[in-house]
């Protein structure tokens, strides 16, 4: 269920309230909750996974991205919120694909684009098709 996509940023698909102990058993310290509420109807809404994050001694970020809305204010603040969290972090949304996208953006300016392509196929999600976008990100 999660995926390491490199050393200290890890995703997954929607957690259950179980998930976050098990997430605090692996040595992740911070969440980033990808996954806007009422999506679907089983998923966890923010404040129980916030109140599930805080009884497993984890951090916990509400940044919700709605599905192809991805913006610059989010990457933005996935980029701060990956600064200054503790790690290791585990960053969630339906499947783990908005998030390993959003880790990516967030990554782009200082991560060649091929590192981070490669990281997230290890991992089972294809970023081909914005490597060109996180090329003209990347400071060269």
């Amino acid at each position: 269920m999660f995926k390491q996509i490199i050393e200290g940023i890890w995703v997954a698909g929607q957690l259950q309230e179980a998930d976050f102990a098990r997430a605090a058993e692996l040595g992740i310290r911070t969440v980033v909750n990808n996954r806007p509420d009422g999506e679907a109807p089983d998923q966890v809404p923010h404040v129980r996974a916030q109140e599930a994050a805080a009884a497993a001694g984890l951090d916990y970020h509400y940044l919700p991205v709605v599905n192809g809305g991805l913006s610059v204010e989010t990457v933005d603040a996935m980029r701060a919120l990956l600064a200054e969290a503790e790690g290791p972090v585990l960053a969630y949304c339906r499947s783990g694909t908005r998030s390993t996208f959003l880790w990516a953006f967030a990554s782009a300016p200082t991560t060649p684009s091929d590192t981070i392509v490669r990281a997230a196929a290890a991992a089972g999600y294809d970023l081909g098709g914005i490597q060109p976008q996180l090329d003209a990100l990347h400071r060269k």
